[in-house]
């Protein structure tokens, strides 16, 4: 439990927060991985061409919705049994899944193997982000969220690289062993205090899932929650896995690699993590941080439309531009984390932004349905629009957090 008499940067570098950061830099590895080794591990099926783009959106949506669902199930189960215990869960069936996924052989086991993937990607960061939020002091917290994530985005990195000199399966088969690695440093780190004092109180609905519906306090409380995380994932889910597409549509002058427009972007997550972590902490503010990111993100999707005639390398760094502006994902899921009470904190945390990734299911359907309207660029435009106003009404109505004591039940009446 948070000890309210002191707080020490020293903190931030604890083992549970470091065993957390690398968690979570396994899990952006396998998150990412398809979207880097798409079109040729698709190819390795034979298919081409119009197929690419469409049966990418299929894999891709089985992988979001089974990260849906995981969220649902991890979040219960981390209120109930344990922060620990997701952790732990989770990472092992992802990388079981992703060395199974390796040895697909049909698109029908490729497709399984994503969801199931998705299912066990779902735990990781929520868990981690609620035990981080629990064990560090106030002042200091942001600091622990900001270290995750920065160091966990890296996983983007080194997925291209690995992708980069290798063949699509061996790339599954890396991610899967690191898994299992990491497992080993999960038995030296200990639960949250706030949970084991939660779990002797048998009189405190845990978990409930329901009760963020039965209040209307609480259910926009998580919506808001929910919606101000959207773009990052258009901008992820749209314009960096279909970047090739986009770089053609655009003529841009010469071939988009989609691995390396994925590295770019989360190389740029990196420093805007970092850079939102520590501007929230200057600032002493959640909502003013991501509101300033926010504004960033339509000012880097702009110039994403705008770069016609481009060169690839100018390309890769606007994609690094909208990484940076997307880089407030610590914080938007810090900001789900300190609005409700420890009976409710893992639901919450692992299901806010496995619910924004799996938005991605809506958001490319309609990105479908519009670019057939309205060309790839002009249905791109108009869900991203979407996104970005639906961001910013939610940020205007949730509560600032920044000082919150988090050790409070949610009373459910």
């Amino acid at each position: 439990m948070q000890d309210s008499s002191r707080a020490s940067i020293r903190d931030v570098f604890s083992l549970p927060v470091i065993v957390a950061a690398l968690g979570y830099f396994v899990d952006i590895y396998d998150l990412v991985l398809f979207s880097i080794v798409r079109v040729p591990s698709l190819k390795a099926f034979g298919l081409q061409g119009q197929e690419l783009i469409d049966y990418g959106v299929f894999l891709l949506n089985m992988q979001m919705i089974g990260m849906l669902l995981g969220g649902i199930l991890w979040g219960w189960l981390g209120d109930v049994k344990g922060r620990l215990k997701i952790m732990f869960g989770s990472i092992l069936i992802y990388s079981l899944a992703n060395i199974a996924n390796g040895f697909a052989t049909s698109l029908e086991a490729y497709a399984v193997l994503r969801f199931i993937a998705g299912v066990g990607l779902a735990g990781e960061l929520g868990a981690g982000i609620t035990l981080v939020s629990e064990i560090l002091h106030t002042k200091v917290r942001g600091y622990g969220t900001m270290l995750v994530a920065s160091i966990g985005v890296t996983g983007a990195i080194l997925a291209n690289a690995v992708a980069t000199h290798y063949d699509w399966r061996t790339a599954f088969f890396i991610g899967g062993a690191l898994g299992l690695v990491l497992l080993v440093a999960r038995f030296k780190v200990s639960e949250s205090g706030m949970f084991q004092t939660m779990e002797n109180k048998a009189a405190v609905s845990k978990g409930n899932l329901l009760a963020l519906f039965t209040s209307r306090d609480r259910f926009f409380r998580y919506l808001n929650s929910i919606l101000i995380g959207v773009p990052i994932w258009f901008v992820v889910g749209v314009l960096i896995t279909f970047s090739p597409e986009f770089a053609t549509a655009l003529g841009i002058k010469g071939a988009v690699s989609a691995g390396n427009a994925v590295m770019f972007c989360y190389l740029g997550l990196v420093f805007g993590d970092l850079s939102s972590g520590l501007l929230s902490q200057v600032l002493q503010s959640r909502k003013k941080a991501v509101l300033v990111f926010l504004v960033l993100n339509i000012v880097s999707i702009a110039l994403y439309f705008m770069q016609r005639g481009a060169t690839p390398t100018f390309f890769y760094w606007v994609s690094f531009a909208l990484g940076f502006s997307g880089g407030y994902w610590a914080i938007f899921v810090t900001v789900a984390a300190e609005q409700f009470g420890t009976n409710l904190r893992a639901t919450v945390a692992t299901t806010v932004p496995n619910l924004v990734r799996g938005m991605v299911v809506p958001i490319t359907m309609l990105f479908q349905f519009t670019r057939g309207q309205f060309g790839l660029e002009g249905g791109a435009i108009i869900v991203g629009a979407i996104c970005m106003v639906a961001a910013f009404v939610s940020l205007a109505a949730l509560e600032e957090t920044f000082h919150k004591d988090l050790d409070y039940f949610e009373e459910f009446l």
